[in-house]
C-alpha cells in the first residue's frame, strides 16, 4: 500500500507505475483514491469545526440559562443538536470513507525498482546468473514419479482416495530425504545467522490482507469454515504478521528468520493440478527465510537472500540459476523479485524452486511495522523480504533428476549424508 502523500505529490509517476506493469484497468484508481482523500480531508476538517462548536454552544446555553434569557437558550440548545446530529453523520461517514479509501489503495500496485525489466507476464522475464554447469546425462531421465515409484518412496493412489488430486505419502528413504533436505536447509540457515521459527500454521484475515492482495487471497488460501481464520500458503504469512501493529527497537534490525512450515494452496488459475506428480500440489513443507530492516538496507539484503538459496542448492551439486521478474510478474505488494530455478535434466531446461522478494514498506504500511529512527526521532515503516531457501517437493524433482545414476539409485551429495544416517544412496529395492 504507497503512502497517500506520496500519491498526492505524484499522481503522474503513480500512474505511470500502473502501465510498467500492465494493469491499465486499475488507473481510474488514482483518481479514486485523491477524491475519496479529499472527502476524507473535508470530513475530518468539518467534524473539527463542529466538535469546536459543540464546546462553544455548551458555553453560550449555560450562560444564557443563568442570566434567565430561556428563549435565547432553546434556540442554542436546537442549534446544539443540529450541530451534534452532524458530528454524529459525519464520524458514520468518515469511516465510509476511510473504508472505501483503504480497499482503493491496496488495490494499487507498489512502485517497482527503476531495474525492473519491462514485461506482460513471466513469459518475458529475464535469465540472470547461472551456477555450476548442466551436465548431460548418459542415459534418459525418467518422469520424476517413474523415479519415486521405483524407489518405493511415494503412493498417489492412496493418497487421492484419502484426500483427493494435488496429495501424496512419501515413504522409506524418499521420505526421510524430504526430511533432510529440511533439516539441511534449517542449519543452512542457521549458520548464516538467522534465528529459526516454527510459526502458526493459520492466521487471521486481518494478516491475511496485510501480507498479500485480495487476487492473491482467493486464488490461493483455504479458508476454515466458521472461523476468522486461513491457512499459511508460505511460513512469510504468519511470520510477517508476528510484527504487526509493533514499533521495534531500531537496534533490534535486521530481524533476520528462517522459518518451517507446511504450506497449502487451492492453486487455482491457469497452472492447475498435476495428475500425477509433486510439482504443483494442494500441500507442501518449506523452510523459508524473512528479513525485517531499515529502508536502506533493504536491497543488500534482497541480494544476500537470493544467493543464500544458490548457495544451498550448489553445495548439493544441482546447477541453478536466477531469474530476474519482469514487471507484469511482480505481484502487487513486490518491489523487485527473482525466481531460483534448478536444472531438469529430463526437460533439458531450468524450472522455478524458489522465489524472492523485496516488498519494501508495502506489507509494513498494511500492517503496521514501524521502527524507531534515531536520527529523525520518528517511527517510520520497516522494510520486508522473503525467501524460499528450499521446498522439497520441487526440490526433491530437482534432486532425483540431477542425482540419479545408470543403475536407477540417487546419490546423495556430502553435506546430506549426516541426515541420512551416512547413506551416500538411495538404492532400488530389488
Amino acid at each position: 500500500m504507497l503512502d497517500i502523500n506520496f500519491i498526492r505529490e505524484n499522481p503522474e509517476a503513480v500512474r505511470e507505475n500502473i502501465k510498467k506493469k500492465f494493469q491499465h484497468h486499475k488507473l481510474p484508481l488514482v483518481d479514486e483514491v485523491l477524491s475519496l482523500d479529499k472527502k476524507r480531508r473535508e470530513l475530518q476538517q468539518e467534524g473539527d469545526s463542529r466538535r469546536a462548536d459543540r464546546n462553544r454552544l455548551a458555553k453560550l446555553i449555560g450562560t444564557l440559562m443563568r442570566e434567565g434569557k430561556k428563549e435565547e437558550a432553546e434556540e442554542a440548545k436546537s442549534a446544539s443538536k443540529a450541530n451534534n446530529d452532524r458530528v454524529t453523520e459525519i464520524e458514520k461517514e468518515c469511516v465510509e470513507v476511510e473504508a472505501a479509501l483503504k480497499k482503493a489503495l491496496c488495490a494499487i500496485p507498489n512502485i517497482i525498482a527503476d531495474d525492473v525489466p519491462l514485461g506482460k507476464d513471466d513469459s518475458q522475464n529475464v535469465q540472470g546468473e547461472v551456477f555450476l554447469q548442466a551436465k548431460p546425462k548418459a542415459f534418459d531421465v525418467p518422469y520424476h514419479v517413474d523415479i519415486l515409484e521405483k524407489l518405493n518412496g511415494i503412493d498417489l493412489d492412496s493418497a487421492r482416495r484419502t484426500s483427493g488430486n494435488g496429495f501424496y505419502y512419501l515413504t522409506g528413504d524418499i521420505a526421510r530425504l524430504h526430511s533432510a533436505v529440511l533439516t539441511y536447509a534449517r542449519d543452512f540457515m542457521i549458520d548464516k545467522g538467522f534465528t529459526y521459527c516454527i510459526p502458526p500454521f493459520m492466521i487471521r484475515s486481518d494478516v491475511v490482507s496485510g501480507v498479500m492482495s485480495f487476487e492473491e487471497m482467493e486464488g490461493m488460501m483455504y479458508k476454515i469454515e466458521g472461523e476468522d481464520l486461513y491457512l499459511i500458503g508460505t511460513s512469510e504469512h504468519s511470520m510477517i504478521g508476528r510484527f504487526m501493529g509493533q514499533t521495534l527497537p531500531e537496534n533490534s534490525l535486521p530481524q533476520t528468520l528462517t522459518s518451517y512450515s507446511p504450506c497449502f494452496r487451492k492453486e487455482k488459475g491457469a497452472h492447475g493440478l498435476e495428475e500425477r506428480g509433486i510439482y504443483r500440489i494442494h500441500q507442501f513443507e518449506k523452510q523459508e527465510m524473512i528479513v525485517i530492516c531499515k529502508p536502506e538496507e533493504s536491497e543488500e539484503w534482497y541480494e544476500k537472500m537470493w544467493r543464500y538459496t544458490v548457495e544451498l542448492f550448489v553445495s548439493l551439486e544441482i546447477p541453478v540459476r536466477q531469474l530476474i521478474c519482469c514487471s507484469g510478474d511482480l505481484a502487487d505488494l513486490k518491489y523487485m523479485s527473482c525466481d531460483i530455478e534448478a536444472w531438469s535434466p529430463r526437460q533439458g531446461k531450468y524450472f522455478e524452486v524458489g522465489s524472492c522478494s523485496n516488498l519494501t514498506d508495502a506489507q509494513a504500511r498494511r500492517l503496521g511495522i514501524r521502527y524507531k529512527n534515531s536520527k529523525t526521532g520518528r517511527n517510520e515503516f520497516a522494510h520486508t523480504l522473503n525467501n524460499t531457501v528450499v521446498a522439497p517437493p520441487r526440490m526433491l524433482i530437482a534432486f532425483l533428476e540431477n542425482h540419479l545414476q545408470a543403475d536407477g539409485s540417487i546419490y546423495i551429495p556430502e553435506p546430506l549424508r549426516k541426515y541420512m544416517g551416512g547413506k551416500d544412496k538411495i538404492s532400488v529395492n530389488k
